[in-house]
């Protein structure tokens, strides 16, 4: 019992983490580009002279991922120091379902399908399902640099960005972790095992590259259809991955919990120098 106890604790503070490097870093941007001083207008133009436009917002370029992926791990990884009170308001239902989770992984993965070809399909679905997930924003960058389109090419990028974060977050937990893979020992699925060598299944990187991609995708085309059509082929992958035998229901859960909350922030994080540059006083000139 008490080694259960740990483990939910340890998923708990995993979803704290991913949750404020995302909560935190939007609600401190914001209030610095919206404070009183930023807003201020200019006073000592003539009162009749207009306005400068608002400075153009500097594009994403390839060459500062590597910077913002450094600097994305170090908000990601000392997050839990910014956890509020009003964090708890989602952060508490989603611990509580990864608890029920963690609670009958094994009875669940028992009652599921071991049939070789099943699973081998279901499988073979997740890779097909991911990889057509992670073409579409290699597919915008394409149409966005070939054709001049900012937006898809930004998508290009920001998806990358949010992938490698995913990537360092997923390979560093399952070392941690080390959680055996739901067809070894009868689906006990134990943590910390010396047998679970390099096939380790907490969490599921399908789901979370999945879900990374999803976030920034939905953020980028926030219309309802592309919402529909990203969540539910994230959705798909994550299921494929449970049917396959090769993940818990907590391991795709906390995968995806962990990749959404990944893309929103780095999405946002973009989002909120726009409504910054957008809302900085004109150099010259005033009301």
């Amino acid at each position: 019992m008490r080694i259960v106890l740990i483990e939910a604790n340890f998923c708990g503070l995993l979803l704290s983490l991913c949750l404020c490097s995302g909560v935190g870093a939007t609600h401190h941007a914001f209030a610095a580009s919206t404070s009183p001083n930023t807003l201020m207008p200019a006073t000592d133009a003539p009162a009749d002279a207009l306005p400068d436009a608002p400075a153009q917002q500097p594009p994403v370029r390839e060459k500062d991922l590597p910077l913002a992926i450094l600097k994305d791990q170090v908000r990601i990884w000392t997050s839990p120091v910014r956890i509020r009170a009003h964090d708890l308001i989602w952060l508490l239902p989603l611990g509580a379902a990864t608890g029920v989770t963690l609670a009958t992984d094994t009875d669940t993965m028992r009652e599921l399908p071991r049939d070789r070809g099943f699973n081998k399909d279901s499988v073979n679905a997740s890779n097909a399902l991911l990889g057509s997930q992670i073409a579409i924003p290699v597919t915008l960058y394409g149409v966005g640099v070939f054709k001049g389109d900012a937006r898809a090419r930004e998508t290009g990028i920001l998806s990358g960005e949010a992938l490698a974060d995913s990537a360092v977050l997923d390979q560093v937990t399952k070392i941690i972790f080390r959680r055996e893979r739901p067809l070894y020992n009868n689906a006990s699925g134990d943590f910390f095992s010396s047998q679970s060598g390099s096939n380790k299944s907490f969490p599921s990187s399908h789901s979370m590259l999945a879900w990374t991609v999803a976030a920034v995708t939905a953020g980028e085309y926030p219309s309802k259809w592309v919402q529909v059509a990203t969540y539910s082929l994230a959705s798909s992958v994550s299921l494929m991955r449970v049917l396959g035998q090769e993940h818990f229901p907590t391991d795709v859960l906390v995968g995806g919990a962990a990749g959404w909350l990944i893309g929103h922030y780095v999405f946002e994080k973009h989002q909120l120098r726009h409504v910054k540059t957008a809302l900085r006083p004109p150099t010259t000139g005033g009301y």
